[in-house]
């Protein structure tokens, strides 16, 4: 039988309040933490998170039939090994990638251009509610191909997903709610999906379409399944990581200041943020067999939740590591967006994210444009911030006034 800790819940109003604070005691007391009400282990040192993320004969995606097949409609990368995997990875890649990414990147401006418009006359704007979610979606929709005037329903939809991959228990109602999210998205997909195949063009969409695996087209619910795949995956950690990135900034003006004067930072801030305040905290595995980290032995068949916030905090792994520094020595900027990353933010392995290089092209491009023109930007005056999410996790507002701009 595991040991119960009772002097510390995950699942309580004061570790989602700020998990930051409890990080330090998970690691050095309670490496391998057990939740009874979710009967998962949580483990928070960065060596035995990436020895679960790398070891993947040992720890599989298998919980992801449980926690992601039902609103994805069908299997999703993470699930898929061998020849399988390698090949649909390989076709996702592609659309992030090269030629393809520098021309998402002429939209990933175009829509940020768009969207910041009405707002630079007013000197005010909230990065994450008018700015960051209806950008990251629009941006996914067109990398996709779908129609970006339906942004509004497919958020709704996708946010239905995101909770349903991301709670770590749902009511039955809000269960219901989520699976009928799954539904309609899947639904909105089908006539799309056959139009491609009939008419394909050069979105992602398309190229799932007309892609064969051994020989053979992938089926709708095969292109169902990795088109939401890509929905969640591209969509919910982006708004997050920009108004992360912001609020580091603010709060380090002489950082700040050194990325307005010198923007060839900007990479190394986004890969500072990311591993300071991760926006995917938690990672499911399933282990396949009888495991020991820390003395305490995880069982065959348990459900190992990867806290990457904590790894990312980890002492062994990273120097002051409360510490927000885009200058650390200990981060490797050029690796910071590959398999062979320090932080844990992308997973890591096999299964390591396939949109690392369009996060960082993305989050680079819309920082870069936003930075010259939010002029003294602050937050605004009696804001009081206030970060929301145990699975995913980010900021719930930034409002943020700066110097307005003639319209």
């Amino acid at each position: 039988m595991p040991v119960v800790n009772d002097r510390i819940s995950i699942l309580s109003e004061d570790f989602a309040a700020d998990p930051y604070r409890h990080f330090a005691r998970l690691r050095e007391q309670i490496p391998v933490h057990y939740e009874p009400a979710v009967d998962g282990y949580f483990l928070s040192r960065h060596r035995d998170v990436k020895r679960v993320l790398t070891d993947h004969e040992a720890f599989s995606t298998r919980a992801l039939q449980v926690r992601a097949e039902p609103v994805m409609r069908g299997p999703v990368l993470a699930q898929m090994t061998g020849a399988e995997h390698t090949a649909k990875r390989k076709i996702v890649v592609r659309s992030f990638t090269g030629s393809a990414l520098r021309d998402q990147m002429r939209a990933v401006r175009a829509n940020a251009a768009e969207l910041l418009a009405p707002f630079l006359p007013r000197g005010h704007m909230d990065l994450v509610n008018d700015f960051g979610k209806p950008f990251a979606i629009r941006v996914t929709l067109d990398v996709l191909g779908l129609d970006r005037e339906d942004w509004r329903r497919l958020a709704a939809w996708h946010s239905g997903v995101a909770e349903f991959i991301t709670a770590l228990a749902l009511t039955p109602e809000r269960r219901r709610h989520c699976l009928e999210c799954a539904e309609r998205l899947e639904a909105y997909l089908r006539p799309v999906i056959a139009r491609r195949r009939r008419h394909p063009g050069e979105d992602l969409v398309s190229t799932l379409c007309t892609a064969e695996f051994d020989g053979v087209a992938m089926s709708d619910r095969d292109i169902t399944a990795l088109v939401i795949n890509v929905l969640a995956a591209a969509t919910e950690p982006a708004d997050k990581t920009l108004a992360l990135l912001f609020k580091h900034l603010i709060d380090h003006p002489e950082q700040l200041a050194r990325v307005r004067r010198d923007p060839g930072l900007l990479p190394a801030a986004i890969a500072e943020t990311l591993r300071h305040t991760p926006p995917v905290q938690l990672i499911p595995r399933q282990a396949e067999r009888d495991s020991v980290f820390a003395g305490v032995t995880v069982p065959a068949g348990a459900t190992v939740f990867c806290m990457i916030g904590a790894a990312n905090r980890d002492p062994d792994a990273f120097t002051a590591p409360d510490t927000f520094d885009i200058h650390r020595p200990d981060l490797a900027t050029a690796r910071s967006f590959t398999a062979a990353a320090q932080h844990l933010s992308f997973g890591s392995g096999l299964h390591q994210c396939v949109g690392a290089a369009f996060t960082r092209a993305e989050i680079e491009t819309v920082a870069a444009l936003l930075l010259p023109v939010l002029d003294r930007v602050r937050l605004s005056p009696g804001f009081h911030y206030r970060e929301a999410g145990l699975y995913t996790r980010g900021p719930v507002a930034l409002p943020l006034d700066f110097t307005p701009r003639g319209g």
